[in-house]
């Protein structure tokens, strides 16, 4: 399997925490994990989410790179993630909201054709849900 051309890259803290719910919400594999040096954080992990990758570490404010969203802080990048079938919007939204994420968007129909939904994981995160109204041919 190759690498999607564009992936998004989080920091998030923890990220084992995360890890965690990215799996448990959204069914993701790991398909890489390398601890820091330190033994406490992650310095890198790649998901591989719905057929796409999502990589993630944990914030390293020392080398002055990046940092996780703060409590409540509107943040800048949305993940999309596109499914098959409008329920598996209304599943994935549940089981995300059961497991600590907040709700932006209740699953719904939209003008533009497809099943809608947007959640904010535990960890400061905006995730838009997709999925067409009508089947593919």
């Amino acid at each position: 399997m190759t690498r999607p051309r564009i992936a998004p890259y989080l920091t998030v803290t923890p990220a084992a925490a995360a890890i965690a719910f990215y799996t448990a919400a959204f069914g993701a594999k790991q398909r890489a994990l390398m601890p820091s040096l330190d033994g406490l954080r992650i310095a890198h992990c790649e998901l591989l989410i719905n057929g796409g990758s999502v990589m993630l570490s944990d914030a390293f404010l020392e080398l002055g790179q990046s940092r996780s969203p703060m409590p409540g802080e509107q943040v800048t990048m949305s993940v999309s993630v596109e499914y098959d079938e409008p329920k598996e919007v209304d599943d994935v939204c549940a089981r995300a909201s059961s497991l600590g994420a907040k709700i932006e968007t209740q699953p719904t129909n939209t003008f533009w054709g497809t099943r809608y939904a947007s959640i904010r994981d535990p960890f400061g995160h905006r995730w838009i849900l997709n999925a067409p109204l009508e089947k593919k041919k």
